[in-house]
């Protein structure tokens, strides 16, 4: 029974290790918002974006967060370090709407849970990325949050 506890406790300590993703050292920080758009329809409700580089496919990193009722922005999520120069990148994110149905803390299809996804424009520095709530704008990106 010992034998199984220091097992468990390793192998939980080494998980988290493995399962970081690779950012980029001495990279550029991303803040990626939402403007007081997304306030009305979301407020209260979780959202969720993940880092892509977009020529691999790779899911650098994750944040989360809450949508703000009445702030401006209604979320800001950091990623800091996360972008190298002459990197591609965009940035998947869902908001746990569960309009119609769906599961709380699952993402579920675009209609019940929102989702979008965007390229992130590079720049020299410091990157801040603000969105424009757009339910028109769609895109299934749930496969990024397995």
């Amino acid at each position: 029974m010992m034998h199984r506890k220091l097992f468990s406790r390793g192998l939980l300590l080494a998980l988290p290790w493995i399962a970081v993703p690779a950012l980029a050292a001495d990279g550029h920080d991303l803040t990626f918002q939402g403007d007081a758009g997304f306030g009305g329809p979301h407020g209260g409700q979780a959202v969720e974006a993940a880092l892509i580089d977009a020529e691999s496919g790779e899911v650098l990193a994750t944040q989360s967060g809450e949508v703000s009722a009445d702030a401006d922005p209604a979320f800001s999520l950091d990623f800091p370090g996360a972008l190298e120069e002459g990197g591609s990148y965009k940035v998947n994110y869902w908001i746990d709407s569960n309009f119609g149905g769906g599961t709380v803390g699952s993402c579920d299809e675009p209609q019940q849970d929102h989702q979008w996804s965007r390229t992130i424009e590079m720049s020299d520095g410091a990157v801040s990325h603000v969105e424009t709530h757009d339910p028109s704008s769609l895109t299934a990106v749930c496969d990024s949050f397995e």
